[in-house]
Protein backbone atom coordinates (compact mmCIF):
# COMPACT_ATOMS: atom_id res chain seq x y z
CA UNK A 1 0.00 0.00 0.00
CA UNK A 2 3.00 2.35 1.27
CA UNK A 3 4.80 1.30 -2.33
CA UNK A 4 1.42 2.22 -4.50
CA UNK A 5 1.60 5.81 -2.63
CA UNK A 6 5.20 6.27 -2.73
CA UNK A 7 4.98 5.59 -6.66
CA UNK A 8 1.95 8.06 -6.80
CA UNK A 9 4.01 10.77 -5.14
CA UNK A 10 6.56 10.67 -7.50
CA UNK A 11 4.26 10.36 -10.99
CA UNK A 12 2.58 13.67 -9.07
CA UNK A 13 6.19 15.20 -8.63
CA UNK A 14 7.71 14.64 -12.26
CA UNK A 15 4.49 15.46 -13.82
CA UNK A 16 5.18 18.35 -15.94
CA UNK A 17 3.17 21.65 -15.12
CA UNK A 18 0.35 22.21 -16.95
CA UNK A 19 0.45 24.07 -20.74
CA UNK A 20 -1.28 27.51 -19.32
CA UNK A 21 2.09 27.37 -16.64
CA UNK A 22 4.25 26.49 -19.24
CA UNK A 23 3.13 29.87 -20.97
CA UNK A 24 3.45 31.87 -18.22
CA UNK A 25 6.68 30.51 -17.59
CA UNK A 26 7.46 31.10 -21.07
CA UNK A 27 6.23 35.09 -20.95
CA UNK A 28 7.90 35.51 -18.01
CA UNK A 29 11.30 34.11 -19.04
CA UNK A 30 11.28 36.10 -22.24
CA UNK A 31 10.81 39.35 -20.39
CA UNK A 32 13.61 38.65 -18.22
CA UNK A 33 15.68 37.75 -21.71
CA UNK A 34 14.55 40.60 -23.53
CA UNK A 35 15.50 43.11 -21.09
CA UNK A 36 19.20 41.32 -20.81
CA UNK A 37 19.39 41.82 -24.95
CA UNK A 38 18.16 45.13 -24.29
CA UNK A 39 21.01 46.25 -21.96
CA UNK A 40 23.60 44.60 -24.30
CA UNK A 41 22.77 46.81 -26.82
CA UNK A 42 23.69 47.13 -30.77
CA UNK A 43 26.87 45.33 -31.77
CA UNK A 44 30.11 47.11 -32.89
CA UNK A 45 28.73 47.35 -36.06
CA UNK A 46 25.41 48.51 -35.18
CA UNK A 47 24.15 44.66 -35.81
CA UNK A 48 21.54 43.10 -33.47
CA UNK A 49 23.38 41.09 -30.18
CA UNK A 50 23.55 37.25 -29.81
CA UNK A 51 20.76 36.75 -27.56
CA UNK A 52 18.56 39.27 -29.80
CA UNK A 53 19.09 37.60 -32.67
CA UNK A 54 18.53 34.08 -30.96
CA UNK A 55 15.25 35.68 -29.24
CA UNK A 56 14.39 36.62 -32.75
CA UNK A 57 15.12 33.09 -34.72
CA UNK A 58 13.31 31.17 -32.01
CA UNK A 59 10.18 33.44 -32.44
CA UNK A 60 10.21 33.14 -36.12
CA UNK A 61 10.75 29.75 -36.23
CA UNK A 62 7.64 29.23 -34.16
CA UNK A 63 5.30 31.66 -36.03
CA UNK A 64 6.64 30.19 -39.26
CA UNK A 65 5.53 26.65 -38.25
CA UNK A 66 2.34 27.66 -37.45
CA UNK A 67 1.92 29.54 -40.63
CA UNK A 68 3.22 26.44 -42.30
CA UNK A 69 -0.13 24.67 -41.64
CA UNK A 70 -2.26 27.30 -41.88
CA UNK A 71 -3.22 26.70 -46.45
CA UNK A 72 -4.73 22.83 -45.44
CA UNK A 73 -5.72 23.61 -41.92
CA UNK A 74 -8.19 26.11 -43.08
CA UNK A 75 -8.93 24.20 -46.38
CA UNK A 76 -10.32 20.95 -44.88
CA UNK A 77 -11.63 22.68 -41.71
CA UNK A 78 -13.85 25.03 -43.55
CA UNK A 79 -14.74 21.74 -45.91
CA UNK A 80 -15.54 19.85 -43.20
CA UNK A 81 -17.63 22.86 -40.95
CA UNK A 82 -19.62 22.97 -43.94
CA UNK A 83 -20.58 18.99 -44.26
CA UNK A 84 -20.79 18.79 -40.53
CA UNK A 85 -23.93 21.55 -40.56
CA UNK A 86 -25.94 19.25 -42.48
CA UNK A 87 -25.93 17.27 -39.31
CA UNK A 88 -27.74 19.96 -38.14
CA UNK A 89 -31.41 20.44 -38.43
CA UNK A 90 -31.67 24.47 -37.99
CA UNK A 91 -28.13 24.70 -40.20
CA UNK A 92 -28.80 27.75 -42.40
CA UNK A 93 -30.49 29.51 -39.22
CA UNK A 94 -27.17 28.87 -36.89
CA UNK A 95 -25.41 30.34 -39.76
CA UNK A 96 -26.75 33.73 -40.38
CA UNK A 97 -27.62 34.04 -36.50
CA UNK A 98 -23.35 33.28 -36.24
CA UNK A 99 -22.83 36.14 -39.40
CA UNK A 100 -25.63 38.34 -37.42
CA UNK A 101 -23.55 38.06 -34.12
CA UNK A 102 -20.53 38.84 -35.88
CA UNK A 103 -21.59 42.07 -37.12
CA UNK A 104 -22.96 43.40 -33.71
CA UNK A 105 -20.01 42.66 -31.45
CA UNK A 106 -17.49 44.28 -34.47
CA UNK A 107 -19.97 47.31 -34.66
CA UNK A 108 -20.15 47.92 -30.71
CA UNK A 109 -16.01 47.31 -30.62
CA UNK A 110 -15.78 49.85 -33.29
CA UNK A 111 -17.90 52.08 -31.85
CA UNK A 112 -15.77 52.20 -28.42
CA UNK A 113 -12.74 52.35 -30.77
CA UNK A 114 -13.72 55.59 -32.24
CA UNK A 115 -15.21 56.67 -28.88
CA UNK A 116 -11.46 56.17 -27.40
CA UNK A 117 -9.94 57.76 -30.29
CA UNK A 118 -12.02 61.17 -29.48
CA UNK A 119 -11.55 60.98 -26.25
CA UNK A 120 -7.55 60.53 -26.12
CA UNK A 121 -6.79 62.28 -29.19
CA UNK A 122 -3.78 59.83 -29.64
CA UNK A 123 -2.70 61.72 -32.78
CA UNK A 124 -2.18 65.09 -31.05
CA UNK A 125 -0.54 63.49 -28.04
CA UNK A 126 2.01 61.84 -30.43
CA UNK A 127 5.77 61.44 -29.03
CA UNK A 128 7.08 60.41 -33.29
CA UNK A 129 8.12 62.31 -35.37
CA UNK A 130 6.53 63.22 -38.87
CA UNK A 131 10.01 62.22 -40.90
CA UNK A 132 9.25 58.73 -39.32
CA UNK A 133 6.29 58.49 -41.55
CA UNK A 134 6.40 55.71 -44.55
CA UNK A 135 3.84 54.12 -46.58
CA UNK A 136 3.70 50.24 -45.87
CA UNK A 137 5.37 48.03 -48.31
CA UNK A 138 1.67 46.35 -47.76
CA UNK A 139 -1.26 48.01 -49.04
CA UNK A 140 -4.90 47.39 -48.94
CA UNK A 141 -7.66 48.88 -51.10
CA UNK A 142 -11.71 47.53 -52.00
CA UNK A 143 -10.39 46.79 -55.37
CA UNK A 144 -7.76 44.72 -53.76
CA UNK A 145 -9.85 42.99 -51.99
CA UNK A 146 -12.13 42.29 -54.68
CA UNK A 147 -9.61 41.06 -56.48
CA UNK A 148 -8.41 38.81 -53.73
CA UNK A 149 -11.31 36.64 -53.83
CA UNK A 150 -10.87 35.59 -57.27
CA UNK A 151 -8.64 32.52 -56.61
CA UNK A 152 -5.58 32.32 -59.19
CA UNK A 153 -4.92 28.78 -58.69
CA UNK A 154 -6.26 26.37 -56.82
CA UNK A 155 -4.59 26.14 -54.08
CA UNK A 156 -4.62 30.06 -53.80
CA UNK A 157 -0.25 30.00 -53.96
CA UNK A 158 1.37 32.28 -55.32
CA UNK A 159 5.34 32.49 -56.11
CA UNK A 160 7.62 35.43 -56.32
CA UNK A 161 11.45 36.08 -57.11
CA UNK A 162 13.82 38.77 -56.05
CA UNK A 163 17.33 39.67 -57.30
CA UNK A 164 20.02 40.48 -54.70
CA UNK A 165 22.90 42.56 -55.95
CA UNK A 166 26.33 43.34 -54.98
CA UNK A 167 27.80 47.05 -54.41
CA UNK A 168 28.92 46.72 -58.27
CA UNK A 169 25.38 46.17 -59.57
CA UNK A 170 26.46 42.61 -59.62
CA UNK A 171 23.20 39.95 -59.13
CA UNK A 172 24.67 37.85 -56.35
CA UNK A 173 21.92 35.62 -55.68
CA UNK A 174 18.39 35.35 -56.30
CA UNK A 175 15.69 34.24 -53.74
CA UNK A 176 12.45 32.39 -54.61
CA UNK A 177 9.22 32.10 -52.39
CA UNK A 178 5.59 30.90 -52.20
CA UNK A 179 2.96 32.93 -50.50
CA UNK A 180 -0.95 32.15 -49.65
CA UNK A 181 -4.15 34.03 -49.70
CA UNK A 182 -6.23 32.96 -47.08
CA UNK A 183 -8.81 35.03 -48.78
CA UNK A 184 -8.90 32.50 -51.57
CA UNK A 185 -8.23 29.50 -49.90
CA UNK A 186 -11.51 30.56 -48.01
CA UNK A 187 -13.35 30.61 -51.19
CA UNK A 188 -12.27 27.91 -52.60
CA UNK A 189 -13.38 25.89 -49.36
CA UNK A 190 -16.39 27.50 -49.75
CA UNK A 191 -17.33 26.37 -53.20
CA UNK A 192 -15.84 22.93 -52.60
CA UNK A 193 -17.77 22.21 -49.42
CA UNK A 194 -21.03 23.54 -51.31
CA UNK A 195 -20.26 21.28 -54.13
CA UNK A 196 -19.76 18.37 -52.26
CA UNK A 197 -23.33 18.84 -50.37
CA UNK A 198 -25.09 19.28 -53.55
CA UNK A 199 -23.44 16.09 -54.72
CA UNK A 200 -24.77 14.13 -52.33
CA UNK A 201 -24.14 10.47 -51.42
CA UNK A 202 -21.48 10.46 -54.13
CA UNK A 203 -19.62 13.00 -52.05
CA UNK A 204 -19.19 10.80 -49.32
CA UNK A 205 -15.54 9.16 -49.60
CA UNK A 206 -14.16 12.81 -50.43
CA UNK A 207 -15.63 14.22 -47.02
CA UNK A 208 -14.27 11.22 -45.24
CA UNK A 209 -10.79 11.63 -46.91
CA UNK A 210 -11.54 15.32 -45.98
CA UNK A 211 -11.64 14.86 -42.61
CA UNK A 212 -8.96 12.18 -42.26
CA UNK A 213 -6.64 14.67 -43.61
CA UNK A 214 -7.63 17.29 -41.16
CA UNK A 215 -7.65 14.56 -38.03
CA UNK A 216 -3.61 14.57 -39.60
CA UNK A 217 -3.11 18.39 -39.71
CA UNK A 218 -4.64 19.24 -36.29
CA UNK A 219 -2.42 16.55 -35.07
CA UNK A 220 0.97 18.01 -36.51
CA UNK A 221 -0.12 21.36 -35.34
CA UNK A 222 -1.02 19.67 -31.64
CA UNK A 223 2.49 19.13 -32.03
CA UNK A 224 3.53 22.65 -32.82
CA UNK A 225 1.34 24.23 -29.99
CA UNK A 226 3.35 22.11 -27.59
CA UNK A 227 6.19 24.08 -28.60
CA UNK A 228 3.83 27.36 -27.70
CA UNK A 229 5.87 28.18 -24.63
CA UNK A 230 9.18 27.96 -26.12
CA UNK A 231 7.87 30.48 -28.99
CA UNK A 232 6.20 32.53 -26.28
CA UNK A 233 9.71 33.22 -25.02
CA UNK A 234 11.60 34.04 -28.15
CA UNK A 235 8.56 36.23 -29.47
CA UNK A 236 7.90 38.26 -25.79
CA UNK A 237 11.63 38.63 -25.47
CA UNK A 238 12.49 39.86 -29.37
CA UNK A 239 9.62 42.59 -29.35
CA UNK A 240 11.15 43.39 -25.66
CA UNK A 241 14.91 43.63 -26.81
CA UNK A 242 14.02 45.56 -29.84
CA UNK A 243 11.12 48.05 -28.93
CA UNK A 244 11.87 48.60 -25.29
CA UNK A 245 9.76 51.62 -23.57
CA UNK A 246 11.28 54.01 -25.79
CA UNK A 247 8.89 53.47 -29.34
CA UNK A 248 6.16 52.57 -26.71
CA UNK A 249 6.74 55.76 -24.69
CA UNK A 250 6.29 58.06 -27.92
CA UNK A 251 2.93 56.27 -29.14
CA UNK A 252 1.82 55.79 -25.17
CA UNK A 253 -1.52 57.36 -25.43
CA UNK A 254 -1.98 55.67 -28.90
CA UNK A 255 -1.09 52.20 -27.04
CA UNK A 256 -3.49 52.94 -24.10
CA UNK A 257 -6.10 53.92 -26.22
CA UNK A 258 -5.58 50.62 -27.83
CA UNK A 259 -5.46 48.47 -24.68
CA UNK A 260 -8.68 50.32 -23.07
CA UNK A 261 -10.44 49.63 -26.15
CA UNK A 262 -9.14 45.81 -25.77
CA UNK A 263 -10.87 45.43 -22.19
CA UNK A 264 -13.55 47.50 -22.49
CA UNK A 265 -14.51 44.54 -25.49
CA UNK A 266 -13.23 41.56 -23.30
CA UNK A 267 -14.42 42.35 -19.91
CA UNK A 268 -17.37 44.85 -20.37
CA UNK A 269 -18.92 43.91 -23.75
CA UNK A 270 -18.85 40.44 -23.35
CA UNK A 271 -19.87 39.99 -19.84
CA UNK A 272 -22.53 41.86 -20.62
CA UNK A 273 -23.52 39.56 -23.52
CA UNK A 274 -23.32 37.04 -21.21
CA UNK A 275 -25.12 38.18 -18.14
CA UNK A 276 -28.03 39.49 -20.95
CA UNK A 277 -28.65 35.52 -21.65
CA UNK A 278 -28.42 34.17 -17.95
CA UNK A 279 -24.84 32.44 -18.47
CA UNK A 280 -22.23 33.35 -15.94
CA UNK A 281 -19.27 35.31 -16.78
CA UNK A 282 -16.37 33.11 -14.93
CA UNK A 283 -17.18 30.34 -16.57
CA UNK A 284 -16.88 31.64 -19.89
CA UNK A 285 -13.01 32.86 -19.21
CA UNK A 286 -12.22 30.05 -17.25
CA UNK A 287 -13.24 28.01 -20.33
CA UNK A 288 -11.93 30.10 -23.08
CA UNK A 289 -8.56 30.70 -21.44
CA UNK A 290 -6.32 28.39 -22.86
CA UNK A 291 -6.98 29.58 -26.07
CA UNK A 292 -6.87 33.23 -25.26
CA UNK A 293 -3.68 33.00 -23.48
CA UNK A 294 -2.02 30.82 -26.71
CA UNK A 295 -3.49 33.64 -29.23
CA UNK A 296 -1.86 36.34 -27.33
CA UNK A 297 1.16 34.63 -27.72
CA UNK A 298 1.12 33.29 -31.06
CA UNK A 299 -0.49 36.57 -32.53
CA UNK A 300 -2.44 33.93 -34.84
CA UNK A 301 -6.18 33.03 -34.75
CA UNK A 302 -5.65 30.51 -37.41
CA UNK A 303 -2.94 28.86 -35.46
CA UNK A 304 -5.34 29.27 -32.41
CA UNK A 305 -8.27 27.62 -34.02
CA UNK A 306 -8.03 23.91 -33.15
CA UNK A 307 -7.46 25.04 -28.73
CA UNK A 308 -10.22 27.82 -30.00
CA UNK A 309 -12.83 25.20 -31.21
CA UNK A 310 -11.85 22.85 -28.92
CA UNK A 311 -12.38 24.71 -25.81
CA UNK A 312 -15.75 26.35 -27.06
CA UNK A 313 -16.91 22.60 -27.46
CA UNK A 314 -15.35 20.84 -24.93
CA UNK A 315 -15.13 23.13 -21.95
CA UNK A 316 -18.42 25.51 -22.97
CA UNK A 317 -21.09 23.33 -24.22
CA UNK A 318 -21.81 24.48 -27.70
CA UNK A 319 -22.76 21.35 -30.11
CA UNK A 320 -19.35 19.74 -31.67
CA UNK A 321 -21.33 19.93 -35.07
CA UNK A 322 -21.65 24.11 -34.55
CA UNK A 323 -18.10 24.82 -32.92
CA UNK A 324 -17.05 23.34 -36.22
CA UNK A 325 -18.21 25.62 -38.51
CA UNK A 326 -18.44 28.54 -36.32
CA UNK A 327 -14.98 28.53 -35.17
CA UNK A 328 -13.24 27.99 -38.61
CA UNK A 329 -15.16 30.94 -39.85
CA UNK A 330 -14.73 33.02 -37.19
CA UNK A 331 -10.77 32.75 -37.14
CA UNK A 332 -10.78 34.21 -40.66
CA UNK A 333 -13.69 36.81 -39.96
CA UNK A 334 -14.14 37.57 -36.51
CA UNK A 335 -11.48 40.50 -35.96
CA UNK A 336 -12.59 42.11 -32.80
CA UNK A 337 -9.17 43.60 -31.94
CA UNK A 338 -7.75 44.00 -35.30
CA UNK A 339 -10.39 44.90 -37.77
CA UNK A 340 -12.73 46.78 -35.12
CA UNK A 341 -11.09 48.69 -32.48
CA UNK A 342 -7.77 49.02 -33.85
CA UNK A 343 -8.31 50.69 -37.28
CA UNK A 344 -10.80 53.09 -35.94
CA UNK A 345 -8.01 54.17 -33.14
CA UNK A 346 -5.44 54.07 -35.75
CA UNK A 347 -7.87 56.01 -38.73
CA UNK A 348 -8.64 58.82 -35.95
CA UNK A 349 -4.73 59.33 -34.94
CA UNK A 350 -3.50 59.76 -38.33
CA UNK A 351 -6.18 61.73 -39.50
CA UNK A 352 -5.38 63.81 -36.02
CA UNK A 353 -1.68 63.59 -36.45
CA UNK A 354 -1.92 65.00 -40.39
CA UNK A 355 -4.50 67.55 -39.41
CA UNK A 356 -7.40 65.92 -41.24
CA UNK A 357 -10.84 66.61 -40.05
CA UNK A 358 -13.24 63.47 -39.90
CA UNK A 359 -17.04 64.07 -40.62
CA UNK A 360 -19.98 62.03 -39.57
CA UNK A 361 -19.48 60.34 -42.66
CA UNK A 362 -16.00 59.10 -42.44
CA UNK A 363 -16.86 57.75 -38.88
CA UNK A 364 -20.08 55.73 -40.81
CA UNK A 365 -16.96 54.94 -43.16
CA UNK A 366 -14.73 53.06 -40.26
CA UNK A 367 -17.52 51.56 -39.20
CA UNK A 368 -18.72 50.08 -42.47
CA UNK A 369 -15.28 48.77 -43.43
CA UNK A 370 -14.58 47.29 -39.72
CA UNK A 371 -17.45 45.06 -40.46
CA UNK A 372 -17.36 44.24 -44.28
CA UNK A 373 -13.48 44.12 -44.45
CA UNK A 374 -12.73 42.32 -41.50
CA UNK A 375 -12.15 39.21 -44.00
CA UNK A 376 -9.18 41.02 -45.30
CA UNK A 377 -7.09 40.37 -42.16
CA UNK A 378 -7.63 36.78 -42.92
CA UNK A 379 -6.44 35.68 -39.22
CA UNK A 380 -2.67 35.88 -40.03
CA UNK A 381 -0.53 37.71 -37.39
CA UNK A 382 -0.75 41.81 -38.39
CA UNK A 383 -3.63 44.12 -39.20
CA UNK A 384 -1.75 46.28 -41.82
CA UNK A 385 -4.11 45.07 -44.58
CA UNK A 386 -6.91 46.09 -43.06
CA UNK A 387 -5.72 49.51 -41.58
CA UNK A 388 -4.51 50.28 -44.88
CA UNK A 389 -7.79 49.45 -46.42
CA UNK A 390 -9.33 52.14 -43.75
CA UNK A 391 -7.07 55.14 -44.34
CA UNK A 392 -7.71 54.08 -48.20
CA UNK A 393 -11.81 54.46 -48.32
CA UNK A 394 -11.30 57.76 -45.80
CA UNK A 395 -8.66 59.22 -48.36
CA UNK A 396 -5.99 59.35 -45.23
CA UNK A 397 -2.24 59.13 -45.71
CA UNK A 398 -1.13 55.83 -46.23
CA UNK A 399 2.53 57.57 -44.75
CA UNK A 400 0.69 57.38 -41.06
CA UNK A 401 0.67 53.61 -41.21
CA UNK A 402 4.78 53.67 -40.88
CA UNK A 403 4.35 55.73 -37.48
CA UNK A 404 2.60 52.54 -35.93
CA UNK A 405 4.45 50.30 -36.94
CA UNK A 406 7.60 50.15 -34.66
CA UNK A 407 4.71 48.89 -31.75
CA UNK A 408 2.69 46.98 -33.78
CA UNK A 409 3.43 43.57 -32.48
CA UNK A 410 2.83 44.91 -29.17
CA UNK A 411 -0.34 45.89 -29.54
CA UNK A 412 -1.08 42.97 -31.94
CA UNK A 413 -0.12 40.44 -28.88
CA UNK A 414 -3.67 42.06 -27.16
CA UNK A 415 -5.65 42.37 -30.33
CA UNK A 416 -5.25 38.77 -31.38
CA UNK A 417 -6.28 37.38 -27.74
CA UNK A 418 -9.57 39.66 -27.83
CA UNK A 419 -9.99 38.61 -31.67
CA UNK A 420 -10.25 34.64 -30.16
CA UNK A 421 -12.36 35.61 -27.49
CA UNK A 422 -14.61 36.90 -29.81
CA UNK A 423 -14.55 33.82 -31.91
CA UNK A 424 -15.57 31.69 -28.57
CA UNK A 425 -18.35 33.98 -27.27
CA UNK A 426 -20.03 34.34 -30.31
CA UNK A 427 -20.96 30.78 -30.75
CA UNK A 428 -21.97 30.08 -27.51
CA UNK A 429 -24.32 33.50 -27.67
CA UNK A 430 -26.25 31.76 -30.75
CA UNK A 431 -26.16 28.07 -29.35
CA UNK A 432 -27.85 29.89 -25.78
CA UNK A 433 -30.82 31.50 -27.92
CA UNK A 434 -31.06 28.46 -29.84
CA UNK A 435 -31.35 26.51 -27.02
CA UNK A 436 -28.60 24.09 -27.88
CA UNK A 437 -26.00 24.61 -25.45
CA UNK A 438 -25.14 22.40 -22.91
CA UNK A 439 -25.44 24.74 -19.66
CA UNK A 440 -24.72 22.15 -17.43
CA UNK A 441 -21.01 21.95 -19.22
CA UNK A 442 -20.89 25.58 -19.81
CA UNK A 443 -21.39 26.04 -15.85
CA UNK A 444 -19.00 24.00 -14.90
CA UNK A 445 -16.41 25.27 -17.62
CA UNK A 446 -12.83 24.57 -16.39
CA UNK A 447 -9.17 25.63 -18.18
CA UNK A 448 -8.32 22.13 -17.87
CA UNK A 449 -4.89 20.99 -19.34
CA UNK A 450 -5.17 21.14 -23.38
CA UNK A 451 -3.01 17.99 -23.60
CA UNK A 452 -4.81 14.60 -22.06
CA UNK A 453 -4.08 10.81 -22.33
CA UNK A 454 -6.14 10.43 -25.87
CA UNK A 455 -4.04 13.12 -27.68
CA UNK A 456 -0.95 11.01 -27.51
CA UNK A 457 -3.14 8.29 -29.35
CA UNK A 458 -3.92 10.44 -32.24
CA UNK A 459 -7.17 11.79 -30.73
CA UNK A 460 -7.53 15.30 -29.11
CA UNK A 461 -9.98 13.95 -26.93
CA UNK A 462 -12.62 12.62 -29.07
CA UNK A 463 -13.58 16.43 -29.99
CA UNK A 464 -11.51 17.98 -32.18
CA UNK A 465 -9.91 15.87 -34.84
CA UNK A 466 -12.61 13.14 -34.60
CA UNK A 467 -14.72 14.29 -37.79
CA UNK A 468 -15.57 11.27 -39.13
CA UNK A 469 -18.08 9.46 -37.38
CA UNK A 470 -20.11 12.82 -36.56
CA UNK A 471 -19.80 12.90 -40.49
CA UNK A 472 -21.29 9.02 -40.65
CA UNK A 473 -23.78 10.18 -38.15
CA UNK A 474 -25.32 12.76 -40.40
CA UNK A 475 -25.66 10.65 -43.83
Amino acid sequence: MSSTTTESSRGRRLRMPSFSVQILLGLALGVVLGWAALSLGKTADGADNWLTVTLSTIGSSFVSLLKAVVPPLVFTAIVASIANLRGLTNGARLAGQTLLWFAITSLVAVAIGIGLGLVLQPGANAGVDAADAAAPSKTGTWLDFLQGLIPANFLGLGASSSLETGADGAVTAVSTGVSFNVLQIIVIALVVGLAALKVGKKADPFLTLNASVLTVIQKVLWWIIRLAPLGTLGLVGRAIATYGWSSLANLGTFAVAIYVGLALVLFVVYPVLLKGHGLPVMSYFRGAWPAIQLAFVSRSSIGTMPVTERVTHRNLGVPRAYAAFAVPFGSTTKMDGCAAIYPAVAAIFVAQFFGVDLSVTDYLLIAFVSVVGSAATAGLTGATVMLTLTLSTLGLPLEGVGLLLAIDPILDMGRTAVNVAGQVLVPIVVSKREGILDVEKYRGADAEDLFTEDEADGVVDGDVVAREPELAASR
